[in-house]
């Protein structure tokens, strides 16, 4: 019997233990965690990169297009060909952005739907070889900036708003330039630029919203300072 109490009584020592254990977890976890991630410095960025002239990174800069199709589902693609410059300045008002896309670097991951998007009946790639988007001045809008560019496809230009992020500056490596990021968003009609063919099947029989929505990821080389 005695040595039946003596387990009981390292049995009732080690589930105490483990009990405490526990609460210690339960209690203390959420607080060190918190803790611990406020010892973390915070990423940093200002509201735009250092001013001054920087080129598009081609290589490093993504252009995704989501078209509405069938009205039910969706068509993503890319253009893999672009280049152009941004301007950063002090004064908002001097930004500046002009971009040139290649419109046969369209891509869809389908050769078949690729060439007929390069045909006259969507971006007429022989005809116009590029579209373009040029502004400049920029205003503030929530944690990020809009530009109220011209966008040009097919001959036909139009105001398209460009919501963007100054994405921060990567790590500085000796010889070379400073390397920036930005994020940025924009939606269009495919109407706008002449584009109608299957639009009634793809959206419907009338629709004011558009249907095209554009998602960038650019990296950029400053190539000249700002005066």
């Amino acid at each position: 019997m005695a040595i039946a109490d003596h387990r009981s009584e390292v049995w009732i020592r080690r589930a105490g233990l483990s009990l405490a254990l526990m609460a210690m977890v339960a209690f203390s976890g959420p607080a060190y965690r918190a803790e611990a991630q406020a010892a973390e410095p915070a990423p940093k960025t200002s509201a735009l990169p250092q001013p001054g002239s920087y080129a598009i990174d081609s290589p490093h800069t993504f252009l995704y297009f989501s078209a509405q199709h069938k009205m039910v589902g969706m068509v993503r693609g890319r253009f893999d060909k672009m280049s152009g410059t941004l301007v950063s300045a002090k004064d908002p008002a001097a930004c500046r952005v002009d971009v040139t896309i290649e419109t046969a670097s369209v891509s869809t991951q389908n050769a078949i739907r690729d060439e007929d998007l390069r045909s006259d009946a969507f971006f007429h790639a022989e005809k116009f070889p590029t579209m373009e988007y040029h502004g400049q001045g920029i205003r503030r809008s929530g944690p990020g900036w809009v530009m109220d560019g011209s966008l040009t496809i097919r001959g036909i230009s139009k105001v398209v708003p460009l919501t963007f992020e100054f994405k921060g500056v990567a790590p500085p490596q000796a010889g070379q330039p400073a390397r920036v990021a930005f994020h940025a968003r924009a939606a269009v009609k495919r109407a706008d630029f002449g584009i109608v063919r299957d639009l009634p099947s793809d959206i419907g029989p009338s629709s004011s919203r558009p249907d095209v929505w554009i998602e960038i990821d650019a990296e950029a080389l400053a190539s000249a300072a700002a005066k």
